[in-house]
């Protein structure tokens, strides 16, 4: 069964970047190759901005079209027509409010900076399971508000997927507690990346200050200084990372990636 869209967190960050304009050149060229070409970026970049809004959306938006070899065919799926309809509603409306405040001393340059974009690459919606409170520092745990739904909003059933340390400060300041829903965030450089040795099914170890994702590794870009693995975990969610250098990953593999609470940033999610 396809879960809901939930166009409300995709649409949260700022329309401003080219994660809609990709999927808007998904949908009338049918290419996720010539997207990237339309939007000036990479065709790893397309993929990862697809990727992201997808895991945001909370349900695919882009399949690949049968045929596609060689120049990344796909088209939009339902959802994926249907977010962009909400973005094209949600920057008419915008545009008119700027449009209002513009010539406003103090508000257009605030009003400016509320759209705020990020070089993190890894964002998955969350929702608060637990605070635990070490000294001065939270260690903020978190259910994917996918697994959250699927357990019938029933956050002690739902499998904590990550943690987050921050300051007690930021977390008053947030008003975080049991309930809310987050966005968190993850540098790729941040995620280590390696092939999974551990039967399919078993438990893999955690450290006390990080967490590992099994996953299938759905793309592998090579480099000198490492290799980039983009990444579909069992939870449903894409993850991008970095093995070593000549790890001999390949599309396919499976991989377990891991990272660091203290590498995961936390933003509240628009409502």
């Amino acid at each position: 069964m396809t879960a809901p869209l939930s166009v409300s967190t995709a649409l949260g960050n700022a329309l401003a970047d080219k994660r809609i304009d990709i999927l808007r050149q998904i949908a009338s060229g049918g290419s996720i190759s010539q997207a990237a070409r339309a939007a000036g970026v990479s065709y790893k970049a397309a993929w990862q901005a697809v990727d992201t809004l997808t895991n945001l959306a909370g349900t695919p938006l882009v399949v690949r079209a049968v045929g596609g070899a060689g120049g990344g065919g796909a088209q939009l799926t339902e959802a994926g027509h249907q977010l962009l309809a909400a973005a094209d509603a949600m920057a008419q409306a915008r545009g008119a409010v700027l449009s209002r405040w513009q010539n406003t001393a103090h508000a257009a340059p605030a009003v400016a900076r509320l759209a705020v974009r990020t070089s993190m690459r890894n964002h998955w919606p969350c929702v608060v399971q637990r605070l635990e409170l070490q000294g001065q520092i939270v260690r903020v745990h978190l259910a994917l508000e996918a697994q959250v739904l699927a357990a019938g909003g029933d956050l002690r059933s739902a499998p904590t997927a990550l943690a987050s340390r921050i300051t007690k400060e930021s977390a008053q300041l947030l008003g975080l507690q049991p309930g809310v829903a987050v966005q968190a965030l993850c540098k790729a450089t941040a995620v280590r990346v390696a092939r999974d040795t551990v039967p399919h099914g078993e438990a893999r170890g955690a450290t006390p200050d990080a967490f590992c994702f099994a996953a299938r590794a759905v793309r592998v870009a090579r480099g000198a200084s490492g290799d980039e693995v983009s990444a579909r975990l069992d939870a449903g969610v894409q993850m991008v990372g970095f093995a070593v250098p000549g790890s001999g990953l390949r599309a396919g593999s499976r991989v377990v990636l891991s990272v660091e609470d203290s590498a995961v940033v936390l933003a509240l999610a628009e409502v």
